[in-house]
């Protein structure tokens, strides 16, 4: 035994005898346990995430913790805080109890301006019910009323925040804190993207004015740089600099490219934390991959004339958000992976006043290009892999502020979904009387986060990156799928 671990002298060398079976055994045992210890953590979701300056491209498919029944994601966002006793929650009590104060039994509620003294204020809405389900919605929105068949109401949602920016936050992110990353950056951070040549995370703010909150709404927080949203205009030339000028040849430009690389890669091998410089580096390469293939994707002049008026895009009112939502769902068609649309300004449907008149005018705007986007992707096959999401930061109480606004209110509002598996033509959870609270089956914005990773067939508790020594995810601490929801 002790001649086989003696070295010999061999044509080319010294050489060792080969070990007995049982001493590679216990040589390599502690191999085998780390290898199964590893195949636990990953199971369990305990792994340290990949570093973004690997030689792995952090924007590949990677497949989801089960089957998904969506692929992708378009969230219409109502910036401003749209209210939802104009819109989707008829309160008749509301109506009969209009001038009046709040009643004691409803209890304190803190808003932003503490209006408990204010008077009830019905809405001068008319609501019907709409399709076989027959759910009621507000003669404000009558052409999405005609896909209520479509859609899940959450009527119970909640949050945390009476102020915008917070809110939109929490809406966006998880949190009321600044600096966590959007939904969109878990989710491509999460699946990846279907298109090496367009962004995978897509926004497409209002071009009248930003959301409140601004770019922190779909920034990529911790995560590395690569998930961050990338942002597109409105109008005609969504991208800007996206055609090479014509004195310039690709040729040329590649060779451009080429040699900054090098030069970034070289400065890269040296730092241990290069998340920005690797997505600088891989920003370079899908924008010349755009210059070449994102053309066509964002020229919506080739679509049919029928598509056209689908949208609203021959009327002044529509035309403008009925654009961004066509070029949603070119997007999505060509693999995007998040697209995230604004409707309103920095003010947007934060009706503090004449709420009539504020949500006139932004249901105008957004009625019939988002009724065309439903109609469009279920005609086109593609509603059943796209979950599309709509609602705001919070809601709006049923006292006034003033004489005819109404204001901030995170304790009872409205959003809904449709398509991607979720079961429609169904109404979750409710609001109080008079619209005030979520009464029943309550749903929180750590809720809609989970069931919107499950619908795309991941584990919101094992959706993990690790940071400062703790496990984050987009839910936090708690989070439940609405079960409810799923078709």
């Amino acid at each position: 035994m002790e001649s086989q671990m003696t070295s010999c002298l061999g044509p080319n060398g010294p050489d060792t005898v080969p070990t007995t079976r049982r001493q590679f055994l216990c040589q390599a045992g502690a191999g085998f346990g780390m290898i199964a210890l590893s195949a636990m953590m990953a199971e369990q979701g305990l792994l340290a995430a990949e570093s973004s300056d690997s030689g792995i491209n952090p924007l590949a498919p990677r497949s989801p913790h089960r089957e998904a029944k969506a692929r992708q994601v378009i969230f219409l966002f109502m910036s401003g805080g749209p209210s939802h006793l104009e819109t989707f929650d008829p309160k008749p009590d509301l109506q009969r109890l209009h001038g009046q104060r709040l009643p004691a039994s409803f209890g304190m509620v803190k808003t932003r301006r503490s209006v408990d003294k204010n008077k009830l204020l019905a809405t001068r809405r008319t609501f019907k019910k709409y399709g076989q389900s027959g759910i009621e919605v507000s003669d404000f929105l009558p052409h999405v009323a005609g896909c209520v068949d479509d859609l899940c109401l959450f009527r119970g949602c909640c949050g945390d925040s009476v102020t915008h920016p917070e809110s939109v936050y929490l809406m966006n992110t998880g949190s009321i804190l600044m600096g966590r990353p959007s939904l969109g950056s878990w989710v491509t951070y999460g699946l990846g993207t279907e298109n090496q040549n367009m962004p995978a995370f897509a926004v497409l703010p209002d071009p009248r004015g930003w959301v409140k909150g601004g770019a922190p709404a779909w920034s990529n927080g911790f995560l590395p740089a690569s998930y961050q949203g990338t942002v597109l205009r409105g109008g005609p030339s969504p991208i800007l600099h996206l055609s090479t000028p014509p004195e310039i040849p690709d040729a040329q430009q590649r060779r451009t490219l080429d040699f900054i690389n090098r030069q970034n890669r070289e400065h890269l091998q040296d730092r241990q934390d290069g998340s920005e410089l690797a997505a600088r580096i891989a920003s370079y390469e899908l924008a010349f991959r755009m210059q070449q293939h994102a053309t066509e994707v964002v020229d919506i002049s080739r679509e049919s004339q029928a598509i056209k008026l689908l949208y609203g895009l021959d009327r002044k009112e529509t035309a403008e958000f009925g654009a961004r939502c066509l070029l949603a769902r070119r997007m999505v068609e060509r693999g995007v992976r998040f697209v995230q649309l604004y409707c309103g300004d920095t003010n947007g449907w934060d009706g503090h006043s004449d709420i009539e008149g504020n949500h006139r005018t932004l249901c105008l705007q957004s009625d019939q290009p988002i009724a065309g986007l439903l109609k469009d992707l279920k005609a086109r096959g593609l509603l059943d892999s796209t979950l599309v999401i709509w609602g705001g930061e919070f809601g709006r109480t049923p006292m006034t502020e003033g004489t005819n606004g109404r204001d901030h209110n995170p304790h009872g509002f409205t959003m809904w979904m449709a398509g991607g598996g979720i079961k429609g033509g169904q109404v979750i959870g409710s609001t109080d009387a008079v619209g005030l609270r979520a009464e029943h089956d309550k749903t929180h914005v750590h809720d809609i986060h989970a069931t919107i990773l499950h619908l795309l067939g991941m584990n919101h508790h094992k959706l993990t990156f690790r940071h400062n020594g703790r496990n984050e995810r987009l839910t936090d601490n708690f989070g439940q799928v609405i079960r409810q929801a799923l078709a």
